[in-house]
């Protein structure tokens, strides 16, 4: 991690717990789809660090490159499923609750693809990925993938 501020010796107690909480909510989810959704919003609110993982994560679990590289276009690229796209403009929907667009259609085809505890388990994970990308920007931190197994140790 950057040398700006180590969230890890800053505030072990919770950050070990975030961390906890933040695998535990990962693993409920199809890992492609997790990655699909936390590239995503990492790329909505500017976090570099946070892209780099997932997409070095990404191709590490043999998602293509052509599913990668078209993430922030997804609307227009046919190599998404429809569950895969009512993921998408969740997390889209969710990380941008500020711009005061309705996010009920998002819920709406959202519900035509998961079961009641699936929504619930991807509308955690997009939060998730939010606080990631909110203290890894906000701090402008940036640690590599390879690092990142390590930090909490």
């Amino acid at each position: 991690m950057t040398a700006k501020l180590n969230l890890f010796a800053a505030a072990p107690a919770l950050m070990k717990n975030w961390l906890a909480t933040s695998r535990t909510v990962a693993a409920a989810v199809d890992p492609a789809l997790a990655l699909l959704v936390e590239i995503r919003a990492s790329q909505l609110n500017g976090c570099a660090s946070c892209v780099n993982m997932h997409v070095v994560h990404a191709r590490a679990i043999g998602l293509s490159e052509q599913r990668i590289d078209l993430i922030s276009v997804w609307r227009e690229a046919p190599c998404y499923s429809d569950k895969e796209r009512a993921a998408l403009a969740w997390s889209e929907a969710l990380t941008r609750l500020s711009h005061g667009d309705s996010h009920e259609a998002a819920r709406e085809e959202l519900a035509a693809h998961f079961s009641e505890e699936e929504q619930v388990e991807l509308t955690l994970l997009v939060n998730v990925i939010n606080g990631w990308n909110r203290l890894m920007a906000g701090f402008g931190l940036w640690i590599e993938p390879e690092e990142a197994a390590t930090l909490a140790a």
